[in-house]
């Protein structure tokens, strides 16, 4: 198990809890030539420079692709996984930083208009805009309307979110719980990629089965496990940094007066709970008769398991622990 260094407050040394997986594991295939590739597109992009590329080389996110899309074709590993990394390349040097909320909105039109498909492509001086709409670009070739228009919706609603984030850390203002869960779905991204996970499949969830209510409530308990495993994981490498009041350690921490393990264990609960009900809606899924549905339920079962096994190896959290 994981240990971080002493707890400035106890003395002790913080711990993870145990990160129980019922889920099916696997790996794609492609994984050492979407993880080469992928570093060849983050080069060219120029989102990120200098010592910088080192550490996402290092980092090795073509195996979070592989292992939250084993099933994916050679192609749409890739740009699944070409997805997430513009993701984490956004939140490093927008969402991790000193970047003032104001600051942030202001990229906003620039990014909004390449979703939206809003004119202008030719024009894109921003290096983030510019590779979001090659990302898009890319999507359009293989998605239907309604599956981009997912990814669309999501990603703006991403975007939005990460203003709310920065008034946090401007203000030094610590989210209320509630508040924290709610824009948490919202600031970790994870709408997003769950929105590609029928495109990677080659299969079409219909408007229909995407609103489901038992295919939303799934969506909703694993979006919290995957964030909620993420601000454990990441508990370390952001304590003293600038946004360690956007987790939820320190919300639960702040707010019901525990310690950080004690807060760390509740959150343990909290994510076993929602594994739990991931596996009681499963027959509610299957009872729709829909493959797509399937597939879908499947990958989010991969996103679970592959990103706690991905980041509980990756350089971009484990070396906090150490």
């Amino acid at each position: 198990m994981a240990t971080a260094k002493a707890d400035s407050l106890s003395g002790h040394p913080l711990r993870i809890p145990p990160l129980a997986c019922p889920f099916p594991r696997a790996v794609n295939p492609h994984v050492d030539e979407v993880d080469r590739d992928t570093l060849a597109w983050l080069a060219a992009s120029g989102m990120i420079a200098g010592d910088q590329f080192e550490r996402f080389r290092i980092a090795r996110y073509g195996w979070l692709g592989a292992r939250t899309y084993p099933y994916a074709s050679r192609e749409l590993c890739q740009l699944v996984t070409d997805w997430c990394v513009w993701l984490f390349a956004f939140d490093d040097a927008y969402c991790e930083s000193d970047r003032r909320a104001a600051e942030i909105a202001r990229a906003l039109p620039q990014l909004y208009t390449v979703v939206e498909d809003a004119g202008g492509g030719d024009a894109v001086e921003d290096v983030f805009a510019r590779a979001l709409l090659g990302i898009k670009t890319r999507i359009a070739a293989h998605a239907t309307p309604d599956q981009l228009d997912r990814w669309r919706t999501t990603t703006k609603d991403y975007l939005f979110a990460q203003v709310w984030e920065a008034a946090n850390r401007e203000d030094d203002v610590l989210p209320t719980i509630d508040d924290y869960v709610f824009m948490r779905r919202r600031t970790g991204a994870m709408l997003t990629v769950f929105a590609l996970i029928d495109v990677a499949a080659g299969v079409r969830l219909t408007v229909d089965e995407w609103l489901n209510p038992a295919v939303h409530e799934m969506t909703g308990h694993a979006n919290d496990v995957v964030v909620w495993d993420n601000d454990l994981i990441s508990y370390a490498k952001e304590r003293g940094q600038a946004n360690i009041r956007n987790n939820l350690v320190s919300v639960l921490a702040g707010h019901t007066g525990c310690g950080v393990q004690e807060a760390m264990n509740r959150i343990g609960v909290m994510r076993d709970e929602a594994v739990a009900a991931m596996v009681e809606l499963t027959p509610a899924t299957e009872a729709l008769g829909s493959p797509a549905v399937d597939a879908y339920v499947r990958g989010l079962k991969f996103w679970v398991s592959g990103s706690v096994d991905y980041s509980l190896t990756s350089s971009r959290y484990a070396g906090a622990w150490q």
